[in-house]
């Protein structure tokens, strides 16, 4: 599709007379492509597990480390991500970023094939399947200038909402689609389990390859760059793209290098990795000369506003939760209940996506300061019984009593997230003028993402031999929770809030 001429969503003529349709038709190209990318971001979350049973010789540790290293480079491909719509039209970083991410699949499958393959190079395509984590904040980014405020809440609820979807879509295929030889000869023999069953682990990274591939050409052709982006001429345009990307794979790659090379590195030593990557990733970002060192100057001015570092706590507590809760959920049910996860992973997610667009609806008939602020106090309640049941479990003689209850407990968390991701979206257009909130959603968004990579993490360090404290970890969050229902009471709720929203 050519580059709009002109966009005036906010003009209730221009809406009618076909803006409408051009909007809606973004988002319908949109959707499916921010759904593979999660899919393939998140897919190392059943992989891990299936890798568990299939005989892979790595630890839980490892493993947790995988899922991590996949976390931290989502989330730092946010970061440039964050501000490529307006170097290059979201069309452009659309169509170029889902085409990317067909090589960790297809790289993945093929690894997977073999359980004598390094962890290192499971390190590294972990890495790679971080493109799709950066593609949450440029989507994001752009689906908020196709829509007039008034529908913002809705817009951005349906692609983030579907887009998230694509973990519990995943969560529920990957475990079908293993099975049988759904590739043939291509796809290599299956491993067997323990119990001798054949088992096709790397059919679940290989699943994506053919649908990435049609949704790469449907946002190609389906969607537009906005007038205000500088989306023109093309090729210039995907220079910058493949050039930002390249930044953020690196200094990802440099994060997992330390992780994968210090096993043993302290807990606090593991999150600071997270402000490391980050200064190492914008700093590489102004090192870019002409028009792209412009534009970022110009962007990076919401790093001196104050409500862009409330908001990203606030959007840290609710999708930095329910993407860490995604990715750590099937491993967790493994570990501490010893249940294969097939059956029950892909609810906590399927849950939190589908109640985000109603958090965005809620939020355009309420106020999205309200509705975050419920939706904290789920996130409290939730974490606190999810605490209590992992204890129970681990010290009962028979874990499995506890399983229903704990799994009740858990939806609570990706609901109040959930209602919470809608919510603290649908407050940024009302915050920040127009020219900010792209890059704000998108920052707030990569930020957040580090959720992924925290989460994970500190279970892992609560996870030891003869040793199974997650509790502590939930009672940390909790915590933390309490922080943002003061935070969100105080700057947008209250009576005299500095902005009510």
């Amino acid at each position: 599709m050519a580059k709009l001429t002109e966009w005036k969503p906010e003009d209730a003529q221009s809406w009618r007379a076909g803006a409408s349709r051009i909007a809606w038709r973004n988002l319908t190209c949109s959707v499916p492509s921010l759904l593979s990318a999660f899919s393939v971001w998140m897919f190392w979350s059943i992989l891990t597990a299936k890798m568990k049973d299939a005989g892979f010789p790595f630890t839980d540790a490892q493993l947790f480390t995988i899922v991590g290293i996949a976390g931290l480079a989502g989330a730092t491909l946010r970061i440039p991500s964050s501000f490529l719509v307006a170097l290059a039209g979201g069309r452009n970083v659309v169509g170029i970023t889902t085409a990317l991410l067909i090589a960790p699949a297809l790289g993945a499958g093929i690894a997977l094939q073999d359980r004598s393959t390094p962890f290192a190079t499971f390190a590294a395509l972990a890495v790679l399947s971080g493109v799709g984590g950066g593609n949450f904040s440029s989507s994001m980014s752009n689906i908020t200038g196709f829509f007039p405020k008034r529908l913002a809440g809705l817009a951005l609820g349906l692609n983030a909402g579907i887009g998230n979807l694509g973990v519990s879509v995943m969560q529920f295929l990957v475990p079908v689609v293993m099975a049988g030889a759904l590739f043939g000869g291509l796809a290599g023999a299956p491993h067997l389990t323990a119990a001798g069953k054949a088992l096709y682990v790397q059919n679940g990274a290989l699943v994506w390859v053919p649908l990435l591939v049609v949704f790469t050409v449907a946002s190609w052709f389906g969607m537009n760059n906005l007038p205000a982006h500088d989306s023109e001429p093309t090729g210039a345009a995907v220079g910058r793209i493949l050039a930002l990307q390249a930044v953020g794979l690196a200094v990802s790659g440099v994060g997992a290098w330390i992780l994968v090379k210090n096993p043993a590195l302290p807990l606090g030593l593991q999150l600071g990795l997270v402000l490391l990557v980050v200064v190492l990733c914008l700093g590489a970002m102004k090192l870019f000369p002409g028009k792209v060192k412009a534009s970022l100057d110009r962007q990076f001015a919401i790093f001196r506003m104050k409500h862009n570092w409330v908001m990203t706590v606030l959007y840290i507590m609710t999708f930095g939760s329910f993407i860490g809760y995604s990715a750590s959920f099937p491993l967790l049910i493994k570990i501490v209940f010893k249940k294969d996860p097939s059956a029950y992973a892909f609810l906590g997610p399927l849950l939190g996506s589908l109640i985000r667009p109603v958090g965005g609806w809620l939020s355009d008939k309420l106020r999205g300061s309200v509705v975050t602020q419920w939706s904290t106090v789920i996130q409290i309640v939730g974490a606190l019984l999810v605490a209590y049941y992992v204890k129970a479990a681990v010290t009962a003689p028979d874990p499995g009593v506890h399983f229903a209850a704990f799994m009740a407990s858990f939806m609570l968390l990706f609901l109040g997230s959930g209602i919470g991701n809608g919510s603290t979206f649908q407050m940024v257009p009302f915050i920040f003028e127009p020219q900010f909130a792209g890059p704000v959603l998108g920052w707030t968004g990569a930020a957040a993402a580090y959720g992924s990579f925290i989460i994970p993490t500190v279970f892992k360090s609560q996870i030891k031999p003869g040793a199974v404290t997650v509790e502590n970890a939930l009672y940390g969050f909790a915590a933390f929770y309490v922080l943002c229902l003061a935070l969100n009471w105080w700057y947008y709720v209250r009576k005299d809030a500095e902005v009510r929203c």
